[in-house]
């Protein structure tokens, strides 16, 4: 299933519910992983430093419609960046800190952006909104 599909088909009322007290909605999830995904692919320390300051997940949930789906946007525009980053060895060799390059950045990133992706579904399963509706075959 492609990552499309799995943040497709959801109401702003679905994106907003918390299946547990415990939980985040799929808006806090996808937030999260975009915010930490634009700080490994554009190597962005202003966001890092926020980050290092406990702003892990938004302090609002989306006004909107096109905010959610404009978040969605973000996080696809954000893998082909670091598709980006993937396609010279040159690149994925770029050393970020003493014995830690672009392709470790990388591998961290995938891990961390299937956890969360894991978690959507688990969310999406747990409020009755999976599967995503199928995609029409026009």
């Amino acid at each position: 299933m492609t990552r499309e599909r799995m943040l497709s088909g959801l109401t702003l009322e679905q994106v907003n519910e918390r299946p547990s007290a415990h939980s985040h909605s799929i808006y806090e999830e996808l937030w999260h992983t975009t915010k930490w995904q634009h700080i490994v692919v554009m190597r962005d320390e202003d966001e890092y430093a926020k980050w290092e300051a406990n702003v892990l997940y938004p302090a609002e949930p989306p006004a909107s419609e096109a905010e959610w789906s404009a978040l969605v946007a973000e996080f696809l525009a954000g893998l082909e960046g670091a598709l980006g980053w993937a396609d010279s060895p040159e690149k994925l060799g770029t050393k970020l800190d003493p014995g830690v390059t672009m392709a470790d950045a990388l591998h961290s990133l995938a891990v961390h952006n299937a956890y969360h992706l894991g978690k959507i579904v688990a969310i999406r399963q747990a409020i009755g909104a999976w599967p995503p509706p199928e995609r029409s075959k026009e």
